[in-house]
């Protein structure tokens, strides 16, 4: 049996009416609970859920709130959530409507480091085999900070009055507030691209917890963890400490500090340089005296003079064997000379012309001398050789 009901809403009207009901009943209201499914959409809305033990309520807040926002929220943090209760028609779903985010306590962030730096430390991040050492002499350092912050303008005093000749570059960013985390880590990143840096210091002034808390971030450290030129961090005061200061290669206390161990000062290199070149011209000097006296000592030394002492012995004993080999040369030439002397007499004495002036002949028969009569022969044609000339004569 089907009971007659008087009125008969369509889905729409009773999602409107509903929905005036709660809207009318729940504005302007405070909702405190752990905050979970934090989304930032591409919009720039926040999308979160607020939770208890019991129960949850879905929860967004538009992006014209957001830069009011001094922490970026976090899953896990206990925040109280002012707002309305609104009605998302097309859904059927309600919601609240968030005006404003306020932690419950500072101690909620304060959790919030300590569980990210847990996290981040048995990953690894913080290991010290990891970090890079900074360059001595940097030609270029890219600087991520707020363009408008006392950090800055100390930064450049402080690098223009050490070491002029560094040239800076300016990557301004937020440094607090939803986005900044960002933005830092867009920075980072981009620094890398570019590659034309030496170093990237980041960093800020002193601030609350709330204020620093961008350099907290997961996004952050994760930038400078996968950053390969090394990253200086400096965020506060020497008291202060983030999560960037222990991924980071060096942790400066104070942006000014930063600045003063990024670059060497001039002075002082200029001092060590003058301190190096006296040394250098001392030990150059020292060295020439020493060396100049042991020459000194060597060139009147015996040992250095007996080679010259020995070389004009030599050259008096060569000068001797000379005119000994000369004395035995010339006895000799002249022994031969006589020897030859000797023969020439005997062979002249011998020579048939010379006896032929004492007187004698020389029968010639054919050409040929006859020493013995019975190689003659009657008739024979014989010529007879004289001193003075040939006769022809015939053997009787």
């Amino acid at each position: 049996m089907i009971d007659k009901i008087q009125n008969i809403f369509s889905v729409t009207d009773l999602t409107r009416k509903i929905k005036g009901t709660l809207e009318e009943g729940f504005s302007r209201i405070a909702v405190q609970g752990e905050l979970s499914n934090f989304k930032h959409h591409s919009s720039g809305h926040l999308y979160f859920t607020l939770k208890d033990e019991h129960a949850q309520i879905q929860c967004v807040m538009w992006r014209s709130r957001v830069p009011a926002l001094s922490v970026t929220p976090q899953d896990g943090m206990k925040m109280i959530a002012r707002g309305n209760i609104t009605v998302y028609e097309v859904r059927g779903n309600y919601q609240l409507d968030v005006s404003s985010l306020q932690l419950v306590g500072a101690g909620e962030l304060q959790i919030a480091f300590e569980r990210l730096k847990q996290k981040l430390a048995a990953e690894g991040l913080f290991d010290q085999d990891r970090k890079k050492p900074l360059p001595q002499f940097p030609h270029r350092i890219g600087i991520v900070t707020s363009p408008t912050g006392a950090a800055i303008q100390d930064i450049i005093n402080i690098i223009n009055r050490r070491f002029p000749s560094t040239e800076l570059i300016l990557y301004p960013v937020k440094v607090q507030g939803i986005g900044a985390a960002e933005e830092i880590a867009s920075a980072i990143d981009d620094f890398n691209v570019f590659g034309a840096v030496d170093v990237i210091l980041v960093g800020r002034g002193g601030g609350s917890l709330e204020d620093l808390w961008a350099f907290n971030e997961e996004i952050v450290a994760r930038s400078i963890y996968h950053s390969s030129i090394p990253v200086v961090s400096a965020v506060g005061h020497e008291i202060d400490f983030t999560i960037a200061d222990f991924v980071a290669d060096l942790r400066a206390p104070t942006p000014s500090a930063a600045a003063e161990l990024i670059v060497p000062d001039r002075r002082e290199i200029i001092e060590i340089v003058r301190n190096f070149c006296y040394t250098a011209e001392q030990i150059v000097r020292t060295k020439l005296t020493n060396q100049r006296s042991t020459i000194t000592s060597l060139l009147q030394s015996y040992s250095f003079n007996r080679p010259l002492d020995r070389l004009r012995q030599y050259s008096q004993h060569l000068d001797e064997i000379n005119r000994a080999f000369d004395q035995s040369v010339g006895h000799r030439f002249t022994l031969l000379n006589q020897n030859l002397q000797s023969l020439e007499k005997r062979m002249a004495s011998l020579n048939p012309e010379t006896v032929l002036q004492r007187g004698y002949a020389i029968l010639m028969r054919n050409g040929k001398a006859v020493s013995k009569s019975k190689h003659l022969h009657p008739e024979d044609e014989i010529d007879i050789k004289m001193t003075d000339g040939t006769v022809s004569a015939i053997v009787h």
